[in-house]
């Protein structure tokens, strides 16, 4: 091949490849692949979907409203709200609009992928009935999908419960929820097999308990303007590992906007495992547990522009939360920590919150000395304002354990109040390195505790 031939070759392809970077150079994807900007609906295609004018939706009415009797689904139980829910994934996916009313439930609601449940705000609330617990008159193995109660009090066919234990073998917790689904007397058939041993030694109960929204192993969904109300007062704590007015478990994509869970006794936003969850514009408060509980191992959760009041905390994270954002929210008068963080919990970002008035903790750095390096590490702690924090012995941000690499940086901790024995920022013995950056102090007895230097 001669040199110009050569040449020749190498230009044209040099030509063709602005060209082509020219037309795709703001539509293309990190690997290089052309970003796709007009989608069909192609069967199987799940990732792209063209953006339709009208999709299918369900509307469901309460039957003590006027106007109602024209929806499609009406009611006030979930057995409505789950029709319309499994009406839409039926077809693929749309919208179930709930209208005006108070909707009592005696199950949770489960929420398959793809839909969309739309509330009409402050008018439109999900409750749950008063919590009944009774114990179990018979030994049920771990094969067996059924249970007796020694009385069966108020439960129903269909009812959702909560079955809890002490194991028989090492004394830990059991935790089994199910529905009931047949009944004969007291003898209830579950909705799944128990996969746990309920013997009499262990003392197993059944309880009235469940989420008031739920998913497991299902994505996409989108939750807005809906008001969910956990009755907390006529009802048992119910662990945030298991429950709270919303309750995700192995899903992925949910997003939760202008929604607002009170009163639940437990937590009032919990996933598990649950990766790219955008928790925005909601109001979660007067919750006897968390605010919102990003929970074990979930990826990337966004959580911003919220009130989270009243709580036990405001945002708690768990184990192995990576790579999140929490910007924006105000975070007041939660009883214990406005925001904790800790177990393997790292790379995530906390910017621009309003903490006031917490109870002991404004931010806590959880120690966790059960492991080799299971501390908050590679956390951001930026811009924040934190007012109030704790009694007379309270501290603004406190790090603790053997927590390293975090950045504390333009933050203003203030104190109104007396300084007493109050601390802008402690930071315990065996803290690795700290970056501490243009934080702003006022009203604190101490600004800077460091019990390294000690």
């Amino acid at each position: 091949m001669s040199d110009s031939i050569s040449s020749r070759r190498r230009f044209l392809r040099s030509v063709g490849g602005v060209c082509v970077g020219g037309l795709l150079a703001s539509r293309v994807w990190a690997d290089g692949r052309p970003a796709v900007t007009n989608p069909r609906a192609t069967d199987g295609d799940d990732r792209y979907e063209p953006n339709w004018d009208e999709k299918f939706q369900i509307t469901v009415g309460h039957p003590q409203e006027a106007g109602h009797s024209k929806a499609d689904l009406v009611g006030n139980s979930d057995k409505v709200l789950q029709a319309a829910l499994d009406s839409v994934a039926r077809m693929g996916g749309g919208t179930v609009k709930v209208l005006p009313g108070k909707y009592i439930l005696r199950n949770a609601v489960h929420l398959p992928s793809k839909v969309r449940l739309l509330g009409s705000g402050d008018d439109s609330i999900l409750t749950k009935i008063p919590s009944e617990t009774v114990g179990l008159s018979d030994d049920s193995d771990w094969y067996d999908q059924e249970i007796s109660l020694k009385k069966s009090l108020g439960f129903q066919v269909g009812d959702g419960i909560a079955l809890r234990a002490k194991n028989p073998s090492h004394g830990g917790q059991i935790v089994i929820k199910r529905t009931l689904i047949a009944r004969s007397g007291n003898r209830f058939k579950l909705s799944d097999g128990l996969r746990e041993n309920l013997w009499l030694t262990g003392k197993p109960t059944c309880s009235s308990l469940f989420p008031l929204l739920t998913s497991e192993r299902t994505s996409d969904v989108l939750i807005e303007d809906i008001t969910l109300d956990g009755n907390g007062k006529n009802n048992e704590n119910f662990n945030g590992n298991y429950g709270g007015g919303i309750f995700l478990q192995d899903c992925n994509r949910y997003t939760f906007r202008n929604v607002t869970s009170r009163n639940y006794n437990g937590d009032g936003i919990s996933f598990q495992i649950c990766h790219d969850v955008v928790v925005e514009n909601c109001h979660s408060h007067d919750n006897n547990d968390l605010g919102v509980h990003p929970g074990s191992g979930s990826q990337r959760p966004l959580i911003r522009n919220n009130r989270l009041d009243n709580n036990s905390q405001g945002i708690f994270w768990c184990w192995g939360v990576k790579y999140g954002l929490a910007e924006n929210n105000s975070i007041h008068e939660n009883r214990r920590f406005g925001i904790s963080i800790g177990h393997c919990d790292t790379d995530n970002i906390i910017r621009n919150n309003t903490i006031t008035n917490s109870g002991e903790i404004g931010v806590l750095f959880r120690d966790d000395p059960r492991g080799q390096d299971f501390w908050a590490n590679r956390n951001l702690l930026e811009g924040n304002r934190i007012e109030n924090s704790g009694g007379d012995a309270g501290v603004a941000i406190d790090v603790t354990g053997k927590t390293k690499a975090v950045r504390i940086v333009g933050n203003t901790l203030r104190e109104t109040r007396q300084k007493m024995n109050r601390s802008g920022i402690r930071i315990g013995a065996q803290v690795g390195e700290i970056v501490l950056k243009e934080n702003s102090f006022e009203g604190f007895a101490s600004e800077l505790v460091d019990q390294r230097s000690v």
